[in-house]
């Protein structure tokens, strides 16, 4: 009997190095014949639709992660209010990448937000059926989805700069013969006391123990491909910038060769990553709490990650200097972005975000280190030099 993949036919290719553009130092990229209204919609001008798109076309990929709790404070309630504060403060880095004059693709992670669905299920069993763990992934991403294609398109308008914003579902494929389905070790959503986690029936859920309880664990499979990649790539050559949720909703291929969605979450880095390496993207940034990688997290000899190669990454690594910092997938994304032909790798908070961009602030990862110029973030320019990137009013 043949595979199940083989009843899907050809999957996405992955795209080759040779395909990355490489952007020249200082070049700005205008949209030409567009204009501003306060509406905040722009008409199309003499210029040709046509070489509008290839001008965009032409431009750098940069893909941005933003971590779950990045968009969840821990100190915040979890109210509607909070989100979307957390949402506003990540749109500014955003808004930084569109005014560089990349071309964006944001991936949003959704883990405290799955657990949050995940809590609602629990304490309204008795009145509404549980949805499965795929369908909370999904539902979670169109609402994290939703709140930072709002607050980006916010921040876009107040900065004067016309760029559509699309939210897409991410499909990702995954295999079910990954090791993380047989030791799922990915906690999530309520803590429960003992009686409750007793009360499981065998292959109802499995639980850990964890600090004042019991915590469902769920595997965390690595994704293979993106399942509509294309449809991503066609919104990023014609000028949108793209938000895509979490690792994506991940489904896998059954005995019959049909999609089946499956009950685990996909790490939102290693996703995005994947999508980098895809889109042939010239930077991969990552967005968390830390304004940066340490190295012997809280002890004597702690030191910071500043700009490295991933040689050298790699080696504090493999020493466990890393253990204990919470960074670690990320770290592990980056290094396979940066092996994969990526220009640089950026981990660092929102906050510091345009310094690090800017090469002054967080963790930089390339493959060598280049001692020459550095190009600073857009912010640090004149005016006159960027102003191409803006729309002047009609009055």
């Amino acid at each position: 009997m043949g595979s199940p993949m083989a009843s899907l036919g050809r999957l996405p290719a992955r795209v080759g190095r040779c395909q990355r553009t490489a952007r020249s130092t200082g070049e700005r990229r205008a949209r030409p014949g567009l204009s501003w209204h306060s509406s905040g919609l722009c008409d199309i001008g003499p210029h040709s639709e046509m070489m509008e798109r290839l001008t965009v076309s032409r431009a750098a990929i940069a893909v941005l992660a933003i971590s779950g709790q990045a968009l969840m404070n821990p100190d915040d309630l979890g109210r509607h209010r909070d989100e979307v504060r957390a949402a506003r403060r990540a749109a500014r880095s955003v808004a930084t990448l569109v005014r560089e004059g990349y071309r964006v693709l944001v991936v949003h992670g959704n883990g405290p937000q799955v657990g949050r669905e995940l809590l609602r299920n629990e304490e309204t069993a008795t009145k509404a059926p549980p949805r499965p763990l795929d369908v909370c992934v999904a539902a979670t991403c169109g609402t994290v989805g939703y709140l930072l294609a709002t607050e980006t398109r916010n921040e876009l308008r107040r900065l004067r700069i016309a760029k559509p914003v699309s939210v897409v579902l991410l499909w990702t494929l995954v295999g079910l013969d990954d090791p993380a389905f047989r030791k799922p070790d990915r906690a999530l959503g309520p803590v429960f006391n003992a009686w409750r986690a007793r009360a499981q029936r065998p292959g109802e859920m499995q639980v850990t123990e964890v600090e004042g309880g019991w915590q469902r664990v769920v595997p965390s499979p690595r994704p293979l491909e993106i399942l509509n990649l294309d449809a991503i790539e066609a919104l990023l050559d014609r000028g949108q910038l793209v938000i895509v949720g979490g690792g994506g909703v991940p489904v896998a291929v059954d005995a019959r060769g049909q999609f089946v969605g499956v009950e685990a979450v996909v790490d939102e880095d290693l996703t995005a990553a994947l999508l980098a390496e895809h889109l042939g993207a010239e930077v991969l940034a990552f967005v968390t709490e830390s304004d940066q990688v340490f190295a012997n997290l809280g002890r004597t000899d702690q030191r910071s990650l500043d700009r490295v190669t991933a040689a050298e990454v790699r080696a504090v690594a493999a020493s466990g200097a890393l253990a204990g910092g919470g960074l670690e997938r990320k770290v592990e994304a980056a290094l396979e972005f940066v092996d994969d032909g990526g220009l640089r790798a950026i981990i660092t908070s929102a906050e510091r975000f345009a310094a690090a961009l800017a090469d002054r602030a967080g963790t930089r990862i390339t493959r060598v280190v280049d001692n020459g110029p550095v190009r600073r973030q857009i912010d640090l320019f004149p005016a006159a030099e960027i102003g191409d990137l803006f729309l002047e009013d009609d009055a």
